[in-house]
């Protein structure tokens, strides 16, 4: 959402831009300053730089509107099960009591609570509650059959033996499995039979629960992530396992269903297979055609191991035959320029650090930790993503329209500089707008057009900005006395249509409280560049009209012409899920796994997350 473009070839638009509003012209630095900030003078701290002038003193000069923080995560304490109300009420003893051991096989489930008395079992607060609630409700055993661990036990405790393969830590859902014999008396091997019984509910539930949402609550690490909760009936699923066979089954399910979550899972289990990577290619290497380095065999070999029938059909015989060769022979660049589109570059041909990160780079240890994350995130979302439907990979800097299995399109992207970060959440695309007003938001207003509009009030109105009240009434920009506000502004700012407009010539709309959206842009040469986080936190596309045309079911033809006439809106009458997402490591969609820079550090911040988890759960027993 940056109001950037390339400045000279703006101008001549801005100018015939402030003519077609009935202003007059100012001067060609002056518009570039109105537009751009500060006009070919860089100024790192913003678009809109502030006048070289001392502010009075209570005007709230210093006044802005921050982004979103990071916490330290702090993962909820467990609490010991307080059993008491399931234990039989006491009764005076008679003789006939003290003569009576009771057994797993000879007592009701109600005698056998009995050794839960002093049991310290330790569990997340809601699956405490549940386990109570069901046990209350449904007072036999799910686990245990005639004083053995029947099916649905084995099969459970089998499944979570097997979470790392989800990447889920196998320590959180640890059970002691009480011993097919033992020397202990009926009355010992009650009480531990009891207490497997409800550690292992206890373990089953943590699972499922893992499975499902995560083991993580993602809004609590930042506000750029926005996820609805994903309510699972603890107790519905005690009670799905006492009534079925099928143990292993249902609770795979938890899992999310989708071929990406199941591409990842294969990943995982061929890096833990794999070997170390033995070859390493100099992460400094800078190579162009007709020069040599020792480097370029190592870097052709791992170009060879990884081709897939394309690839290998087009490049398989220039590598067969050029393989071992120390110069970078010209035959040999459309192999590169191939890799490095795979990549998400922009395929010059040349071999720098981000090609040989994108073959080499990643050790088998970073890729691992990226296919967890992933794994941990994917859980996050819901798990049929959906057909139709938009995804967007922040770190891949790519939008895809996927329909039916296939990726109808794939666009280049720009996303959130570091300090205007682009949110994580997923939400449903609603409508598409041709010639876009521009509503400037409240933090650009505040934190870079104000500094400006202290001394120049009017520059909003030459520019082709609209002001508004709070009432909706137009006023204009020069009125207002932009020295008394702060951090909260009273009025409203938007952009008129035109060849200038900060959002180009149409904008895809999915409301959702972080004011993202995904536009054009008069900035057409960040899509040049690999590293795309370049804007105020929307998305922009290389091939907006195609996205357009994507979403609404109709041709690029219609989008053209609908372009022809001016400003209108358009509503997307399907039901298109659009997912703002952010992995490091995601699988095309043959299922190759790709990896990603983590430009905006945010694994680091996961990884925080999930240790604090497992520190809490630690403990428990």
């Amino acid at each position: 959402m940056k109001i950037l473009g390339n400045k000279r070839a703006v101008m001549p638009i801005a100018i015939a831009a402030a003519l077609a509003f009935g202003q007059q012209p100012a001067s060609a630095q002056g518009l570039f300053d109105m537009l751009f900030g500060g006009g070919l003078r860089h100024n790192p701290q913003g678009e809109f730089p502030p006048p070289p002038r001392k502010l009075q003193p209570g005007t709230g000069g210093g006044a802005r509107i921050s982004s979103p923080t990071y916490n330290i995560y702090r993962a909820d304490k467990l609490v010991r099960v307080d059993f008491k109300s399931l234990l039989p009420v006491p009764q005076p003893a008679t003789a006939q009591d003290a003569a009576f051991v009771p057994s797993v096989t000879s007592n009701t489930f109600r005698d056998a609570v009995a050794g839960l008395s002093d049991y310290e079992l330790f569990a997340e607060p809601d699956i405490a509650k549940a386990l109570i609630a069901y046990y209350s409700a449904n007072p036999d055993f799910i686990w245990l059959t005639d004083s053995a661990l029947n099916g649905r036990a084995q099969d459970a405790v089998r499944v979570l033996g097997e979470a790392a393969s989800y990447g889920l830590t196998p320590a959180d859902y640890t059970v002691d499995v009480p011993a097919a014999t033992t020397s202990a008396t009926p009355e010992e091997r009650t009480k531990e039979m009891i207490r497997f019984e409800m550690a292992l509910s206890a373990r089953v539930l943590r699972y499922a629960h893992d499975a499902q949402s995560g083991r993580v609550d993602p809004n609590r690490m930042t506000g750029y992530y926005d996820f609805p909760a994903k309510p699972l009936d603890l107790e519905g699923v005690l009670k799905t396992l006492a009534h079925t066979q099928e143990v292993r089954t249902y609770l795979e399910s938890r899992h999310p269903q989708n071929p990406e979550y199941q591409a990842l899972r294969v990943e995982l289990e061929s890096l833990e297979a794999s070997e170390e990577n033995e070859i390493v290619v100099d992460p400094k290497l800078l190579l162009k055609p007709g020069e040599s380095s020792p480097e370029l065999p190592k870097l052709l070999t791992l170009i060879a191991r990884n081709l897939d029938d394309e690839m290998g059909g087009d490049y398989g015989e220039t590598l067969a035959r050029l393989g071992k060769s120390e110069i970078y022979d010209p035959e040999l660049v459309p192999v590169i320029k191939a890799v490095q589109q795979r990549a998400g570059m922009k395929g010059d041909g040349v071999i720098g650090p981000r090609t040989v990160a994108s073959l080499a780079g990643t050790s088998k240890a970073d890729k691992i930790e990226k296919v967890r994350v992933a794994l941990e995130e994917l859980r996050w979302l819901p798990s049929d993503l959906g057909s139709p439907r938009v995804f967007i990979n922040q770190p891949a800097f790519t939008a895809s329209y996927i329909d039916n299995g296939e990726e109808k399109l794939k666009t280049r992207a720009v996303i959130g500089k570091v300090t205007n970060q682009t949110a994580f959440f997923y939400n449903q695309i609603k409508q598409v707008d041709y010639h876009p007003y521009w509503g400037v938001p409240q933090s650009i207003i505040v934190n870079e057009m104000l500094p400006r509009l202290r001394s120049d009030p009017g520059y909003l109105d030459r520019a082709g900005y609209e002001v508004a009240d709070s009432s909706g009434r137009r006023i204009p920009s020069a009125a207002v006395d932009w020295g008394a506000y702060g951090s909260k502004i009273p009025f409203s700012v938007r952009q008129q249509p035109s060849e200038a407009n900060a959002l180009g010539e149409l904008k895809i709309l999915f409301p959702n409280k972080h004011a993202i959206y995904m536009h054009d842009t008069p900035q057409k040469s960040f899509f040049e560049r690999d590293m795309r986080a370049l804007s105020h936190g929307c998305i922009r596309l290389q091939d907006p009209r195609g996205m357009a045309a994507a979403v609404l079911g109709t041709s690029v033809d219609y989008v053209a012409e609908k372009l022809k006439h001016g400003h209108s809106t358009e509503n997307v009458t399907r039901v298109i899920p659009v997912y703002v997402a952010y992995f490091t490591a995601w699988p095309d969609m043959s299922g190759k796994v790709e990896y990603f820079d983590d430009v905006y550090d945010r694994d680091s911040k996961l990884m925080q997350a999930l240790d604090a988890t497992e520190a809490v759960r630690a403990p428990s027993t």
